[in-house]
C-alpha cells in the first residue's frame, strides 16, 4: 500500500503530480535567471546591482517581449511564425515614412502598424487553419513578403524628425527611489520608456487570457492533440486561426514598440528578431510540439536572453559571434533540461498508473 501524506489522505505520488509541465518549465526559467542574475552582481561587479541595468534591459527588449510572447501563442497550439522580424521591419519603415514623408501623425503611424500587423495575422492564419498548409513554409513566404515590401517602401535607412513623435520616444517613466549615484556624484534617476508599460501590459493581458479564459485554454488542448480538442468540442481550426490572428496583431505592436525604440526606418531593423522569439519561448518553457507553454516564462526567458548577452559583454568579450554561440549554447541547455524532465516526468506517471490499473484487473 502506498504512503500517504497525513494531512490529505493521497499518495504522495500525487503531489509529485500536482505542478504542470508548464509551470515545472516556467519556474526552472525563473530560477535559472535569478541565479545568472546574483552570479553577475557577486561576480561581475556592483553594476549589476543598480536598478537602471535592470530596466535598461526591459527598455532594449519591449519589443522582444511582445513579439515572442505572440511567438508563444502560436508555438502552444503547435504552430510557429518566422514572419514576426520582417512584419516589424515592415512596420517601422512605413511608419516613418508616413510620419516624415508625409507628416503624418503619431496616431496614423500606430493605426498603419496594426493595419500591417491585422493583415498578416489573416492571411496566414486562414491559409495555416482552414487550407492546412504547413505553418512554416506559410510564415516563410510571410518573412520574404514582410522584407521585400520593406525595401520597396524605401531602400534608405533614414531617423524620424517628426516633432510629435520624437517627443514620444525621449518620454522616460521615472521610478522613484530607484536611481543612483554616477562618477561624478550626481543622482541619476531610474526610468522606463513607453514601450516596456506596453509590453507589461501585453504580458499581464494574454496570461490572464491564456489561464482563465475558454478560449486560451483551446489553445492547449488544440496542441496537446487536435483529435483530443476535437472529442472535446474545439473548434481546432477557428482557434488555430485565433493564435495567428493574435501573433499577428502583436507582431504590429511589437514593431511599433521597436520602431519607438530605434526612431528610424531601416531594411535591416529586427533581422533576427523572429529567432530570438522562438528562443526566448523555448527557454521559457515553450515546447516545439505544442500544448505546454506559459508567457510568464516566455518573459523570463527574453530577460535570461539579454541578460546572458549583458554577462558576455562585461567578461570583455564584445565581439558579435559571442552572443551567438552563449544564446546558442543556452538554447540547447534549456531544450536538453525541458526533454529529460518530460521524460522523466512521463515515466513516472506511467509508473505511478501500473498499480492502479493491476489492481482493476485482479477485481
Amino acid at each position: 500500500m502506498p504512503k500517504t501524506d497525513m494531512a490529505v489522505g493521497k499518495p504522495r505520488r500525487h503531489l509529485l503530480k500536482g505542478i504542470s509541465d508548464t509551470n515545472l518549465l516556467m519556474s526552472i526559467t525563473i530560477v535559472v535567471f535569478i541565479l545568472m542574475y546574483v552570479f553577475a552582481i557577486f561576480g561581475l561587479g556592483q553594476g549589476f546591482l543598480k536598478a537602471q541595468t535592470f530596466f535598461n534591459m526591459l527598455n532594449a527588449n519591449a519589443a522582444l517581449i511582445i513579439l515572442a510572447c505572440g511567438m508563444t501563442l502560436v508555438m502552444i497550439t503547435g504552430g510557429i511564425d518566422i514572419s514576426l522580424g520582417g512584419m516589424a521591419a515592415l512596420v517601422s519603415m512605413c511608419s516613418a515614412v508616413f510620419l516624415d514623408m508625409h507628416s503624418g501623425s503619431v496616431f496614423g503611424a500606430i493605426m498603419i502598424s496594426l493595419g500591417i500587423g491585422l493583415a498578416f495575422g489573416l492571411v496566414q492564419g486562414f491559409l495555416v487553419a482552414y487550407l492546412d498548409i504547413q505553418p512554416f513554409i506559410v510564415t516563410l513566404a510571410g518573412m520574404f513578403f514582410a522584407r521585400g515590401m520593406t525595401t520597396i517602401v524605401n531602400t534608405n535607412p533614414f531617423n524620424v524628425q517628426n516633432e510629435a513623435f520624437v517627443k514620444l520616444k525621449e518620454t522616460r517613466i521615472i521610478i522613484p527611489g530607484m536611481g543612483s549615484i554616477n562618477k561624478r556624484g550626481d543622482y541619476i534617476d531610474a526610468y522606463i520608456e513607453i514601450g516596456v508599460v506596453i509590453a507589461l501590459i501585453c504580458v499581464a493581458a494574454l496570461f490572464v487570457f491564456l489561464k482563465w479564459t475558454k478560449t486560451g485554454r483551446s489553445f492547449y488542448a488544440v496542441g496537446g492533440n487536435k483529435q483530443s480538442a476535437l472529442m472535446l468540442g474545439v473548434n481546432v481550426k477557428r482557434t488555430t486561426f485565433l493564435a495567428y490572428l493574435m501573433c499577428g496583431i502583436l507582431g504590429g505592436i511589437g514593431g511599433f514598440v521597436y520602431f519607438m525604440h530605434v526612431g528610424s526606418g531601416s531594411a535591416s531593423h529586427a533581422t533576427g528578431a523572429e529567432m530570438n522569439a522562438i528562443a526566448s519561448s523555448i527557454i521559457g518553457g515553450t515546447m516545439l510540439t505544442g500544448g505546454v507553454g506559459n508567457i510568464i516564462g516566455t518573459f523570463f526567458g527574453v530577460l535570461s536572453l539579454a541578460l546572458i548577452q549583458n554577462i558576455v559583454s562585461s567578461v570583455g568579450l564584445d565581439q558579435a559571434w559571442w552572443t551567438g554561440i552563449t544564446n546558442a549554447s543556452m538554447l540547447c541547455i534549456f531544450l536538453i533540461v525541458q526533454s529529460i524532465i518530460i521524460a522523466r516526468r512521463k515515466k513516472a506517471n506511467l509508473a505511478a498508473t501500473k498499480p492502479t490499473a493491476a489492481k482493476g484487473v485482479k477485481t
